[in-house]
């Protein structure tokens, strides 16, 4: 099949890339209207959105699935059943579609892509399963995580073995390359969740730690789906080294988006279990905003009331999270980022494709969750 003009016929015509000008912001801040926007239709707009930027990747997205899912059967039968739980929850395929459009803007899709799509997608999953067990958490993409259904024992040794397996996949191809820069990359997120898990409650330095745990556990495997697009292309170091960076920008902004939905969204429409990371003791950005914008002498009250809330409800988190605008800050950090991943677009010399549009999504899915 040949991929490239297969997508090229159903590419999506942008303007200006990064700006999507047939979806227009649906919660401006002093809008009487928009503010009254039922949820149902701002989630259907979204749903909308979301459809019409991965359309044109659908093929290869089914693709992937289809593979993912496929690897079930190399697992021995007893273990099938758990493997085929995990494999089978891809959501949105976010990764995979970084691959796709990083491809798309380098010279077309090949199967090599596919290949390493699943990949990649393998080691995610992995890391949600050992994600869960660490944060105790009950629901996953609207249902029982792998841990909460067959206990913490299984779900760590599936995580281990589809770590292992991603791994003899990417051994798999004829250079060595490939199987070096996903080892590199597992070996980052495994040693970010280490860092964030062993000085998780320490005061000192939290932002700049935050930053760089967010980069090694969810930027690096953006980065790596960027960089494995072109890599198939064999494009220029320079291009490679642009939409790497864009992955790794555009991953810390969807982490950070995602640990304000942690503590400020609603489980039924996130589909896992939420307040975690209060619970927990993580010091995400919304908690460290708030110790950071503190009297110092009040950090022991603050970090006692915020243990407290993680038991009785999020009341009081909220309450300081009002005072010290806290929702302002960290989408402010958002959009900090979404700009750096414009940036590194604008070195492709106009042949970022449809990349810009993850941009905007994220932006507005922002800005819908958390209008300032």
């Amino acid at each position: 099949m040949d991929w490239k003009e297969t997508m090229e016929d159903q590419a999506i015509d942008l303007t200006c890339p990064g700006v999507n000008h047939r979806f227009p912001p649906m919660l401006a801040t002093d809008s009487d209207a928009t503010r009254k926007k039922p949820a149902d239709g701002v989630r259907t707009e979204l749903k909308q959105f979301w459809d019409r930027l991965s359309s044109p990747l659908r093929p290869f997205l089914d693709e992937v699935s289809d593979d993912l899912s496929g690897q079930v059967g190399v697992f021995e039968p007893e273990v099938a059943e758990f493997a085929r739980y995990a494999l089978e929850n891809q959501g949105k395929q976010l990764r995979p579609l970084l691959v796709g459009l990083s491809a798309l803007s380098t010279g077309g899709i090949r199967r090599e892509h596919v290949q390493v799509a699943v990949i990649i997608e393998m080691i995610h999953l992995a890391t949600l399963v050992h994600d869960d067990i660490m944060d105790h958490a009950d629901i996953r993409r609207s249902r029982p995580t792998l841990a909460s259904r067959w206990g913490n024992e299984i779900a760590v040794m599936l995580g281990d073995c589809l770590f292992a397996h991603a791994l003899k996949l990417a051994a798999d191809f004829p250079t060595v390359e490939v199987c070096r820069f996903v080892s590199e990359s597992t070996r980052t997120v495994c040693s970010g969740e280490i860092i964030q898990n062993f000085r998780k409650s320490q005061i000192k330095d939290a932002r700049e730690r935050y930053f760089k745990v967010i980069g090694m556990k969810t930027a690096e495997l953006f980065g790596l789906a960027c960089d494995q697009g072109a890599f198939h292309n064999q494009s220029d170091p320079a291009v490679r080294a642009a939409l790497r960076q864009f992955g790794m920008s555009f991953g810390t902004a969807y982490q950070i988006f995602d640990d304000l939905l942690d503590l400020f969204g609603d489980e039924k429409s996130a589909g896992k279990s939420l307040g975690t990371d209060l619970e927990t003791g993580k010091l995400t950005l919304p908690i460290i905003h708030i110790i950071e914008s503190s009297p110092p002498e009040q950090t022991d009250d603050i970090l006692s009331e915020l243990h407290e809330s993680s038991r009785n409800g999020l009341v009081a988190f909220h309450r300081l999270a009002t005072r010290h605008k806290t929702v302002a800050h960290c989408c402010s950090a958002v959009d900090d980022e979404l700009n750096k991943a414009r940036m590194s677009l604008k070195q492709l010399n106009g042949e970022a494709g449809n990349l810009g549009e993850l941009i905007a999504f994220i932006s507005q899915l922002t800005e819908t969750h958390f209008p300032r």
